[in-house]
């Protein structure tokens, strides 16, 4: 039940367009965004098929632009259907917060060790 990876993989979607809607990215800077606020666990290998499954749904648009180191690069926005999405996605996360928040308001660390 440690493993932190089981807790992120039902909240990794919602995550992924709350950075793509903050501005246009492709998918190895999202990799580098999820990283910097402490999620390290993601792989590129696992963000594509997302990003891939996101667009299917109809919540992405994405755009091929030059790079200056390689091929063209897709990158990423949100379509109007992804922006209810996050929005639904950020309701469900704080009831679902605040719902374990209550469970958990009188935890003691150390008690049930």
């Amino acid at each position: 039940m440690g493993d932190k990876s089981q807790f992120l993989r039902g909240t990794l979607e919602g995550c992924i367009l709350k950075i793509i809607s903050d501005e246009e990215v492709y998918g190895y800077e999202i990799t580098e965004k999820l990283n910097k606020y402490g999620i390290y666990e993601v792989s590129e290998g696992t963000i594509y098929p997302l990003l891939l499954r996101l667009e299917k749904n109809g919540f992405l648009h994405s755009i091929k632009k030059e790079s200056a180191f390689g091929p063209k690069r897709k990158y990423y926005s949100l379509s109007s259907l992804g922006k209810k999405e996050l929005k639904n996605f950020y309701d469900n996360w704080e009831e679902l917060r605040d719902s374990i928040d209550s469970i958990f308001k009188d935890y003691e660390e150390g008690k049930y060790e």
